[in-house]
């Protein structure tokens, strides 16, 4: 058995995959509509063959999420560098002074408010 993807449900579909793509440099694998009309683009970050499926459709309203339910970790060669990308885009860290810390575990939202766990390796 493989772990292939996984799914997550969002508000505004082209905003998520900027997000990904812009400030994680994941790419965009394919985009395709599941048997239930949902349009679904899959992204891939460079070195891993785990995908992430970002799944829309005008019936899901916007993306209520509860406090701490679930988190996506990624491993970051130079944090220094990604932390200061942040910030730049506007985004916030957490914890609040990690940049000039130099904090080897940090945390920022996408879109949608899923955490995403920056790791430095």
């Amino acid at each position: 058995m493989k772990f292939l993807h996984v799914r997550f449900r969002v508000s505004d579909q082209e905003r998520s995959v900027a997000f990904y793509r812009d400030i994680l440099g994941m790419r965009e694998v394919r985009r395709l509509t599941s048997p239930a009309g949902n349009s679904l683009v899959f992204m891939e970050m460079p070195g891993s063959e785990t995908l992430l499926e970002l799944a829309w459709s005008p019936d899901f309203g916007e993306v209520q999420l509860q406090e701490d339910l679930i988190h996506l970790a990624f491993g970051v060669e130079d944090m220094e560098g990604l932390l200061r990308h942040c910030v730049e885009a506007g985004l916030e860290l957490w914890p609040a002074d990690a940049l000039e810390r130099g904090s080897d575990m940090v945390f920022i939202s996408d879109p949608d408010g899923y955490e995403i766990e920056l790791l430095k390796r």
